[in-house]
């Protein structure tokens, strides 16, 4: 089995798949559709951060590959829809780099209220200002939070412990933590809020989410925040991110000095990229392995045993619909292969069943008959 691992994913997911035994390919940057088609045959396990968009074309034509790793938090870059109809599972790290972010999010807080920034630069450029004019504590200050998810709601909690007082809003209806207070439209939240901090998902409609007719509804003088996607704000920091490292970007926010500029490192720190490396790499590993689907993001999700000595296992992804599961055992029966064990799953239009089977009966006209059902999305056999 071979992986190929883009953008540096971190050497934590490197040696967790060597030590199983899987060739890795490393490639240090993002590849487009092209580079991706051409490096994707003989690959079963693809690995990959943000800047790189496996499209539908890219899933059609690489018959291959099994699972996909997406080593952060995201996953609009990945056609979940078009790898769910062929049976590819896709894992990311919803919860790795959550602290990261929200201590980036403190610390550029303090640092907008306290104007550290322009401090920083006058020091460099020999200006000593000591004035206390325009610099503010965080504590008091009213915090609205837009997207109350894993990053949102842990911010809630780190805010209120310095003395701020939250307010959230979310499409979804969340438990609010704390004293923290749920809001009912973000026009609602943007009436009383002294700071906006923007965490929602990369999803096409949350595009432009914030505009002109938005700020124009915030408090002077307001902070405001976006340490999700560039697009969400329609006229925002890098809506499309260099590829690499060292490579040029330009946007018309540069050398504003109320504006604070990094790139896409929110989740950038050694610990977070270690869980990430450890968290995603074992998710591949385990599929590879067992045909374990928990917490992929778009097939279900099954668990079971792992896989005993001497023990076929079937990995089925089919069609949800009625049946399935007594034609697949009745195939198993006919050809006198008793079942030792057998989860099954469903998602929307998807089921999932692993199904482990005594040894020596996984013939290949069996096989051959379980792949040609109609139902049938994509089969795996191991052992």
């Amino acid at each position: 089995m071979k992986a190929l691992l883009l953008e540096n994913i971190h050497p934590e997911g490197v040696r967790l798949l060597t030590e199983r035994g899987i060739e890795v390919e490393e490639v240090k940057g993002a590849l487009d559709e092209a580079e991706l088609i051409t490096a994707l045959p003989g690959v079963q396990l693809l690995g990959i951060r943000s800047k790189t968009n496996v499209t539908a074309s890219v899933l059609d034509a690489s018959p291959e590959l099994q699972a996909i790793g997406a080593f952060c938090i995201g996953t609009n870059q990945v056609d979940l829809t078009t790898a769910a109809t062929l049976g590819i599972p896709v894992f990311n790290a919803p919860f790795s780099n959550t602290r990261s972010v929200v201590e980036l999010v403190i610390a550029e807080i303090i640092a907008l209220a306290r104007h550290l920034t322009d401090k920083n630069a006058g020091m460099h450029a020999g200006v000593w200002d000591k004035s206390a004019k325009g610099a503010h504590e965080v504590r008091g200050r009213t915090l609205g939070i837009v997207g109350y998810g894993n990053i949102g709601s842990q911010l809630s909690v780190v805010a209120e412990a310095l003395g701020m007082r939250v307010y959230f809003y979310d499409v979804a209806d969340k438990l609010a933590l704390g004293n923290a207070r749920r809001c009912e439209t973000l026009a609602e939240l943007l009436e009383v809020a002294e700071t906006v901090s923007l965490h929602v998902d990369g999803r096409p409609g949350n595009a432009g989410l914030f505009g002109a007719e938005q700020f124009a509804m915030m408090r002077r003088r307001s902070l405001f925040l976006n340490l999700c996607r560039g697009f969400v704000v329609d006229h925002d920091v890098f809506a499309d991110e260099p590829k690499s490292a060292g490579d040029p970007f330009s946007t018309s926010l540069q050398g504003l000095p109320n504006v604070i500029l990094t790139p896409h490192i929110g989740g950038s720190t050694e610990e977070a990229q270690t869980d990430i490396g450890r968290f995603v790499a074992g998710k591949l590993r385990d599929y590879a392995d067992s045909g374990h689907t928990t917490m992929s993001v778009n097939l279900p999700q099954v668990q079971t045993e792992s896989r005993v000595a001497g023990r076929g296992r079937l990995l089925h992804v089919h069609q949800n619909v009625p049946g399935v599961l007594a034609t697949v055992n009745g195939l198993l029966a006919n050809a006198h292969v008793n079942i030792e064990g057998q989860v099954l799953s469903t998602r929307g239009e998807l089921g999932y069943v692993i199904t482990d089977v005594a040894s020596g009966g996984l013939t290949a006209d069996l096989i051959d008959k379980l792949q040609g059902l109609p139902e049938t999305v994509r089969l795996r056999v191991l052992g």
